[in-house]
Parts: C-alpha cells; sequence; structure tokens
C-alpha cells in the first residue's frame, strides 16, 4: 500500500527536486543564519528555493502565499533531505512558518512570515531542555512583571539560534503551559554554541530574566503540543528524505562497483543487506506519510508520529551503517556525500528524543 501525492504535491515535489539537483544535490553551500543574508540573484540553495516560491506555500494568500499546509511542505522538507542540502529548512519551516501560521495573530503572521518567504529571515524553536528531549511541562518559566512578562530557563539543542528573527520557547506559567516569541538579541538571552554531527549551527539558550510583551504569546491553550506536532512532522519528512537519499546513493553504487568481474549488486550477501534498507526506507516512508496525512486533515495524529518517530530513530542509523559498509573506503571519504546523510540522521534522531525517549513514550501511550 502506497499513499498517493495529488497533483500539486507531485509538482511541489519536484520542483523543490529541481532546485536543489542544480545546485549538486549535498554540494556544501552558504548556510544562512551564518553569514549575513544578502538580498538579489539566487547563489545557493536556500535563496533558490525563496526564489522559486517553496518558502511560501503555507503563508495565507494576503501575505502573498498559496495557502497550503503541512502536507505540502513536507514534500520540500522531504526533497531536502534527499539531496542533503545544507539549507534551515526544518527550523524556518517546521518549527517556524508552520506553527506562526497556524497559531500566530494576524499581526504575528503579518511581521514574521514573508521575510522568511523571501530568504532574508530564519525562525526556530526551543524544543528540549536538559535531560528532557520535546518537553511537555517545561523547566522555564514565565512570571508577569510590570506589564511584561519574564522568562527564565535553559533551552538546549536550538537550531540556528544566532540566526532566527524569533525563537518559539516553551515555558510554564501559573496558568499552564505557553509559548512565546523570543528574540535572541534580547536582554538576558545567551546564546551558547554547541556541536553538532553534521555542522549546522546549534545552540543551547539561557533565558535570566528575559521580558516578553503580551504581544509575544502564541494564542493557543495547546500551543506546545501544537509545536511539538508540526517538530516531528517536519523532522520526520525530512528523515524520510534522508534515508531515501542514502538508499538511491547505495543503490546506484553497489550497482556500479565491481568485484572479481561482477557488480557488487550481484552478490548475494549485498543483494541483502541492500533489501534490508529499502525495508527500513519504505516503512519509514509509510509511517511518516500516514502520520502527515492526518495531522493535515486535522485527525489526531498524536500515535502516528510517536510510531514513525520511534521507527525512524531506531532504523535509520542502522540503514545508514550498512550504507557505509556497502560502500567500503568509499563510504568514509568526506568528499563523498554519503557521509551527510549519516550525520543528518544523527542530528535527526537526537532531535526525536532518541529511539530509547521515543520507545518510552510508545510505552506510556500503551499503558495509558
Amino acid at each position: 500500500m502506497d499513499f498517493a501525492l495529488d497533483e500539486t504535491q507531485t509538482e511541489i515535489a519536484a520542483l523543490a527536486a529541481k532546485v536543489l539537483s542544480d545546485f549538486g544535490g549535498a554540494t556544501p553551500g552558504p548556510r544562512p543564519g551564518v553569514a549575513p543574508l544578502k538580498r538579489g540573484v539566487p547563489d545557493d540553495p536556500w535563496r533558490a528555493l525563496a526564489a522559486s516560491g517553496l518558502l511560501a506555500l503555507a503563508l495565507p494568500p494576503e501575505l502573498e502565499g498559496d495557502g497550503l499546509g503541512v502536507t505540502e511542505v513536507a514534500q520540500v522538507l522531504t526533497e531536502v533531505g534527499r539531496a542533503a542540502a545544507p539549507v534551515p529548512a526544518y527550523a524556518a519551516l517546521a518549527l517556524g512558518v508552520l506553527p506562526i501560521e497556524s497559531l500566530g495573530t494576524p499581526a504575528q503572521r503579518a511581521e514574521l512570515l514573508p521575510p522568511v518567504a523571501a530568504g532574508d529571515a530564519l525562525l526556530t524553536a526551543a524544543l528540549h531542555e536538559p535531560s528532557a528531549p520535546l518537553v511537555a511541562e517545561p523547566a522555564a518559566t514565565a512570571r508577569p512583571r510590570d506589564g511584561k512578562w519574564l522568562l527564565s530557563g535553559v533551552k538546549t539543542a536550538v537550531p540556528y539560534a544566532d540566526g532566527a528573527t524569533r525563537i518559539l520557547t516553551p515555558v510554564s506559567t501559573a496558568h499552564g503551559s505557553a509559548v512565546y516569541l523570543v528574540d535572541p538579541r534580547a536582554d538576558g538571552v545567551t546564546l551558547v554554541p554547541t556541536p553538532t554531527s553534521a555542522g549546522t549551527p546549534e545552540f543551547t539558550v539561557r533565558l535570566d530574566d528575559v521580558a516578553v510583551e503580551e504581544t509575544d504569546l502564541l494564542f493557543d491553550r495547546g500551543a506546545v503540543a501544537a509545536l511539538h506536532r508540526f517538530a516531528l512532522a517536519g523532522a520526520l519528512a525530512l528523515g524520510d528524505g534522508l534515508l531515501a537519499g542514502a538508499l538511491a546513493l547505495t543503490v546506484k553504487h553497489v550497482g556500479e562497483r565491481t568485484q572479481f568481474g561482477r557488480p557488487l549488486s550481484a552478490f548475494q550477501a549485498v543483494a541483502g543487506q541492500i533489501a534490508d534498507v529499502y525495508v527500513a526506507a519504505r516503512t519509514v516512508h509509510l509511517a511518516v506519510t500516514s502520520a502527515v496525512w492526518r495531522l493535515a486533515s486535522g485527525l489526531d495524529a498524536d500515535a502516528d508520529l510517536d510510531v514513525a518517530a520511534y521507527w525512524f530513530a531506531a532504523q535509520a542509523p542502522q540503514a545508514l551503517a550498512t550504507c557505509h559498509h556497502l560502500h567500503g573506503g568509499v563510504g568514509v571519504d568526506e568528499t563523498y556525500p554519503l557521509h551527510r546523510y549519516s550525520s543528518a540522521v544523527k542530528d535527526l534522531g537526537r532531535a526525536l528524543g532518541g529511539a530509547a525517549h521515543r520507545l518510552g513514550r510508545l510505552g506510556e501511550r500503551v499503558a495509558g
């Protein structure tokens, strides 16, 4: 069984693939948020995605967007993963555009979304706290003072925090959890760089009585849960593409590389291992597509997202290890693109909380 894309979604996926292929797929390029962004002719994948309109898919028509949703954005993220493209699509789209478009006020959307669609700005979210991935009840707090709210706490693994216009920041208040839009340049915000496998920018964010206005609140009682759903859906769509891209790269290699006068793919042991990667990739694809479809349809997608997240976190690292093994020495050459896939998979698995955390979430769901 497969899930067919409609015509619009198919065209979006094809356009994203074409844009990224024009820049050599996994070839390194400038990283928005690290160097200053410049207006003008697209000269890197992120600029090209913006120029093609693919960053404006989820914007409402009044902001010159297409009024589309998570399913269409997921096609862009999948193609970014398939190309292992070094662009901040996950942070900007899944952690920023989708939740602000869904939960934000008209003023918040008008201020924050068009610059992202133009490729001139970034958004991100602070989903994790020390030893607490995707925390539902944040230890970070917000308390009122003199007509403002003061935010305090520590957030970990925040992608592109230094280049973001706003960081979507879950906190606990006296009335429950909430999400505030935090300016990373505000007084009381400290950004501490932390390493990643892929080398993409990531930070620990320390908040020390950071003052925010009431207008910086995302107005929805379930904002933290909604933010987590978009984050999971985006991460899984990206991971679906990463696994598919690594599989395609490996299939090509074993089909062209010869040993004892025969292609590697002709050997039974190799065929069996590549079949294992195929099964893992297809299962991830089906689980992710089901979860994204339910989320886009307004159905309860939490169980599907948890299942897909566990399967990816458990199976994708093993699949990439097999891909490296089947490449032999080529697989550890940093000038060959496979390491970009495996590094991104490691970072994405960590962003999901890891296989043990995801299995624990499923256990809680069954026990509950």
